[in-house]
């Protein structure tokens, strides 16, 4: 930073100088750690000394304190993947299910927006669909924050959702599905060559909140890649030129992404790839009749808590999902039979 041209480019002097901010944070975490630990030490030293059960308590409460930091810290760790501290662009759709399957997209959303605020992370909304009675048909939104992609990417696939339904005159229980797309907004240019004749670009009215611009210009943008029969869409900039880039970015992220997963399917196979939105296919079931249980099923991790769960405490998953992806993506830690009702 103290180099005459440090500033010369601003972009690279304005990454290094978040580069700085993030090792300086992990630098002072770690060294609060380390007192914190030291402190724990020192009370139960006193707590056996005096024969002072108060000091055990106090002792406990830091120690639950300090091993939650640590769980924190570790997790970090195994965030090594090359775009693992970029945002996040999440994509969800509503699959079999109908007007069930929209309100089951909805609140999804709420969930992952719930997340994003418990970390401090800005949410953007790029594009949305509401449907036809209620819920969202599909949304697709950014996730602002440090490390967003690294943690995100555990929710890529098929979310099964079973309840009764409010929908349902006859309160049956009902199984709906939405599948979620998670890629990094990856801020550089990517190496990915896109040819004219693979692509058509369609313009079409924004919907939604934003005023009378937004919502009386031709400014939103759907970008279709023919090869691969990826489509990304984008209305929230404010001029169709801002949208066009900004879906050209995530479709490069998309078929970057596709690359890479082809070349580890050459190499050793590959877990959890959407191929439909329904039975068979689903990462996660949030079971919420007859009993309670939100289960991941390539890690085996489960709770009883749907309410928690729903509110945006999700980081169990999250976190069992990156320790499954640091043992190489073994078998389920907990083999059984799914519940298909």
């Amino acid at each position: 930073m103290e180099a005459p041209d440090f500033w010369d480019n601003v972009e690279v002097s304005q990454q290094k100088m978040k580069d700085l901010k993030s090792l300086k944070d992990d630098v002072e975490t770690f060294a609060k750690l380390r007192e914190q630990f030291e402190d724990i030490e020192t009370l139960i030293e006193m707590a056996n000394e005096e024969n002072d059960i108060s000091l055990v308590e106090e002792a406990a409460t830091e120690l639950a304190e300090f091993e939650k930091t640590f769980e924190e810290i570790r997790m970090k760790t195994l965030l090594s993947g090359e775009y693992d501290k970029d945002n996040a662009i999440l994509s969800l759709h509503a699959g079999a299910g109908g007007t069930e399957s929209c309100d089951w997209a909805a609140m999804l959303y709420r969930m992952f927006t719930r997340w994003a605020s418990d970390k401090g992370f800005g949410v953007e909304v790029l594009d949305s669909l509401d449907g036809d009675e209620a819920g969202i048909k599909s949304i697709t939104f950014q996730v602002n924050g440090e490390n967003a992609y690294g943690y995100l990417k555990s929710e890529k696939g098929v979310h099964r959702l079973v309840r009764i339904s409010p929908f349902n005159a006859a309160g049956k229980r009902q199984t709906s599905f939405v599948s979620c797309d998670v890629m990094p907004d990856i801020e550089e240019d990517i190496d990915i060559e896109i040819n004219d004749e693979d692509i058509r670009i369609d313009t079409y009215r924004s919907s939604g909140a934003g005023g009378q611009h937004i919502n009386k210009t031709s400014s939103a943008i759907r970008i279709t890649h023919f090869p691969t029969g990826i489509v990304v869409q984008c209305q929230n900039e404010r001029s169709q030129h801002m949208n066009k880039d900004k879906a050209m970015q995530m479709l490069k992220a998309r078929l970057y992404l596709l690359k890479q997963q082809e070349n580890a399917q050459k190499a050793a196979g590959i877990r959890g790839e959407v191929t439909e939105i329904g039975w068979g296919n689903q990462i996660r079931s949030y079971v919420m009749q007859p009993y309670t249980m939100v289960k991941d099923h390539r890690t085996g991790v489960e709770t009883g808590n749907v309410d928690s769960v729903m509110d945006g405490k999700i980081d169990l998953f999250i976190n069992g999902y990156l320790k499954w992806l640091s043992l190489g993506c073994p078998a389920n830690m907990a083999d059984g039979e799914e519940d298909k009702n």
